[in-house]
Formats: C-alpha cells, structure tokens, sequence
C-alpha cells in the first residue's frame, strides 16, 4: 500500500497523540488498504473531475490532527465531552468518535460535492461498525451506539450546513475548516492556470501560510491565521468563521487572523 511521505509523517504525529482505543481505531484505519484506495479516488474526483482542493488522505489527517490537538486543549482545561457529561462514555471514547468522523467525513467525494457529507456517512458506516465491534464486546451496545452516533453527526455536520449539538461534532467541523494553508490549492492550481468563477477560493486559500493551533490565554483553544496577503481574509471570513460561528466549541477559542509579520485582527 502506497502513502505518500506526507501522509507517513502525519500518521506517525496523529498516533504519538494516542493512547487506548483512539490509538487502535488510528492504527487500524490507517493499515486499511481499501479505505486508503476510497480516499486516494475521493482525491482524484475532487481534483481532477470536480476541480476543487485536497480532499484526500492527506487532508483527512490533517484535519485529525486538528481535531486532536484541540481535543487535548479542552481536555487539559477539564472541559468534559458530551459523552463524558451524559456518563455513556470516557474522554477516550470521545476522541475515538472524533478520529473516526475525521478520518471518514470526505470519503462521499469520490462521488460527487452535491450533500457528499450524507454519502459519506453511507460509506463510513462499515467502516465505523467494523472498528468498534474490535474495540467492545456485545455487551457494550450503548457505549457502541454513542460512538456511532458522535462519529455520524461528525460527519453529517462538518460542512456548517446542519446544525451539531455535541463537542465531539463540533471539533470534527473545526478541525476540517482549519485545513486551509496555501499547500491544500496547490495541486488544483498546477493542473489548472485558467481563471474560472470561484477562484476567489482559491486564490485565498493560496495566501494563507499557516494555522497554529496552541493554549489561549483567555480560553482553551487559540486559533491563529497567518496568510502573506489580505487577500487570505476572505477565506477567514466566508469559509472559516462561518464553520466556527456553528460549532458548539466556538465558546472556547480565541480567534486569529492577518498578514505575516502586522498587527493580527481578533475576530473570537
């Protein structure tokens, strides 16, 4: 099974945050030969059919590694997870479900962009149900429920066009939006130098340079943007907050953004 070096080095970060049943579930989605090849043709639709950016491996973990680090934030400053609040489950259990939405909410783009995140929860299942059936025995069947449950709304919310109740969710919406640095539009632009409607997008995209991640000083999680032109607001502003705006984590980050090396705007 072929990964590039890229997707080899966020693996072996994403696991060196795990422990317990998140570090089996990383482990045992990441060997998966079959769910790599979906993902590696979610890519190829994406970019080459569809003309759109990364929505591949690649940018699957990334956008774990997001959800991760900001997991841990919350975890630190003894924010509880839903899972936890409601006594179904651990922290642990949370992030499984967390890994689980991250590493599955674009496979439905190796179909079409059209509601791909209601594909992707028919594609993930047999995925999610395989996993957790390693992980509990019969006896589990609500803890197994929940995690189910958590890893679908994931999925179904991470677009920002339905609404998500749980943190679980809500981190999943967050780390995919934080994927956003010039490296994901740039196999999109290579194969095409030709102006089209939309390149606003990614043209944006191109501008923002790097997205830390790391303890706020006011609230657990601090998000800053940093982009080499202005032009990288507008994917701030129209994609980013947006995603942000809707997550039931949005009351635990500072927010972020401007031009490398001036003041930064706080927008949270």
């Amino acid at each position: 099974m072929y990964k590039s070096v890229k997707q080899q080095l966020l693996e072996q970060r994403i696991l060196k945050l795990l422990t317990e049943k998140a570090l089996k579930t990383a482990e045992w989605l990441f060997a998966n030969s079959e769910l790599q090849a979906h993902q590696e043709y979610a890519n190829i639709v994406s970019i080459k059919r569809l003309g759109y950016n990364d929505h591949g491996p690649v940018h699957m973990r990334k956008a774990t590694l997001n959800a991760i680090k900001m997991f841990n934030l919350l975890h630190q400053s003894g924010i509880k997870m839903n899972l936890e609040k409601e006594e179904v489950g651990t922290a642990d259990d949370s992030l499984t479900a967390v890994i689980l939405a991250s590493l599955l909410h674009d496979l439905g783009m190796a179909i079409t962009r059209e509601s791909h995140e209601l594909l992707s929860i028919q594609l993930a299942i047999p995925y999610i149900d395989t996993v957790l059936n390693i992980l509990h025995t019969e006896n589990e069947s609500i803890l197994k429920t929940a995690i189910r449950s958590l890893a679908i709304e994931g999925i179904f919310g991470h677009m920002a066009t339905h609404k998500i109740h749980s943190l679980e969710a809500g981190l999943v919406l967050i780390g995919d939006g934080s994927d956003m640095e010039k490296g994901r539009a740039r196999i999109p632009t290579i194969l095409s130098s030709q102006t089209r409607v939309g390149d606003i997008h990614r043209t944006s995209a191109s501008a923002i340079q790097k997205v830390k991640i790391f303890k706020g000083q006011e609230k657990p999680i601090n998000i800053t943007v940093e982009m080499n032109a202005s032009v990288g607001f507008f994917q701030v502003e129209e994609v980013f907050f947006p995603k942000i705006n809707i997550s039931p984590v949005k009351p635990y980050i500072e927010l972020y953004a401007g031009v490398t090396d001036r003041e930064m705007l706080r927008y949270l």
